[in-house]
């Protein structure tokens, strides 16, 4: 039995290319076909949940304009337009098989804002209950580069590791992934599976995606590690593949498989290391970094070195080693302002010099993930 046919929860990731056609205008014979194939995932028993790209694209095509801008407000008026057909085109592909759909359109922020999260994580759960369908986006129409996913393989990772999903599947236009890019290097092989995370698999996806979308296969390689944190299996797979969701269930290999082999995080922690912006980065001397890689300890004020940037209690920040590279992040018990005062002093010191005391800890071992 494969993963994809022993997992009750699945996150499928669909890309610009395959919903729009390249960039041509939503392919309306490809979203009935993937609305067929997902009603029988569901008459199986399986929940399922859709990140679907397209709305640039599509708002591209309604507008008539030959190329995807570059300015970003006319980027958010094409998604503000697109997102009305791509909604339209889902809901009545679904409605054929009596399928009920629902649009949530997510931002980093709703992310990394831990209410925000737990409030997304809890309504994505109560639509899966109701059997209905989550159609996810990112919210493009008011989404800053400070504040982007980046493109939607992230996302779908992003959400396998919010709802627990058992797997992600991403259909791309690509058979999946080969050793290097076949189309410039004939002795390129096809890898069949492979473990998420392995440094290797970075190399041989280098290259930028489709004009279309923003993401190539890197940004896929790079998914399949962030979603492996919460013990998902992921597969990479063509969207053109005749019945290939229906295909993958019943155990058929199709696609690339990259499978987990790391313990799943518990779901705060996994709040902590799904942050994609951080402003905050400590520094910390070989102890401490001994100390909590070693021992699982927290991060006393007396082994930090440096703060470098601006935040506020609760922010979470990256911790730095020695050598310049992070191995932990977690969340801060004092402001940086603060911090940088109680920075190299013991713990019986942090009273006296900043006049209180909240915790004896910088960060927290419950509140602090190795990377």
């Amino acid at each position: 039995m494969t993963i994809v046919q022993s997992a009750h929860r699945l996150v499928i990731k669909v890309g610009s290319s395959l919903v729009t056609n390249e960039g041509r205008g939503l392919d309306h014979h490809a979203l009935a076909r993937w609305a067929e194939e997902i009603a029988e995932l569901a008459r199986q028993g399986k929940e399922v949940v859709l990140v679907s790209s397209g709305a640039v694209a599509e708002g591209v095509a309604r507008l008539g304009w030959s190329e995807k801008p570059s300015a970003v407000h006319e980027k958010q008026a094409a998604a503000a337009v697109g997102q009305m057909g791509l909604c339209q085109a889902y809901e009545s592909a679904f409605r054929q098989h009596g399928l009920k759909t629902a649009q949530v359109l997510l931002t980093h922020d709703d992310m990394a804002d831990r209410t925000r999260y737990l409030n997304a994580r809890s309504t994505l759960l109560t639509l899966l209950s109701f059997g209905v369908i989550p159609i996810i986006n990112e919210n493009d129409t008011v989404v800053t580069a400070e504040i982007k996913f980046g493109d939607n393989d992230t996302l779908g990772a992003l959400v396998t590791n919010l709802i627990e999903g058992d797997a992600l599947i991403i259909l791309t236009d690509q058979k999946g992934l080969y050793t290097a890019d076949p189309r410039s290097n004939p002795d390129a092989q096809f890898v069949n599976q492979a473990i998420a995370g392995m440094p290797e698999l970075e190399a041989m996806a280098g290259g930028a995606g489709s004009s279309v979308g923003t993401g190539g296969m890197y940004t896929k390689i790079v998914a399949a590690k962030r979603a492996a944190r919460s013990g998902a299996a992921t597969v990479i797979a063509s969207g053109r593949e005749p019945q290939v969701l229906t295909r993958l269930a019943a155990g058929e290999p199709i696609g690339t498989l990259l499978i987990s082999h790391t313990t799943p995080l518990a779901a705060k922690k996994q709040w902590i290391v799904d942050h994609l912006q951080i402003h905050g980065r400590v520094h910390v001397d070989e102890g401490a970094r001994r100390a909590m890689l070693d021992k699982g300890s927290s991060l006393l004020p007396i082994g930090v070195t440096e703060i470098v940037g601006d935040f506020p209690r609760g922010e979470i920040v990256r911790i730095v080693g020695p050598d310049g590279l992070e191995f932990a992040r977690g969340i801060a018990n004092y402001p940086s302002k603060d911090a940088k005062r109680i920075l190299r002093q013991p713990t019986g010191q942090i009273e006296a010099t900043l006049g209180y005391i909240d915790e004896p800890e910088l960060v927290h071992r419950d509140n602090l993930v190795l990377l």
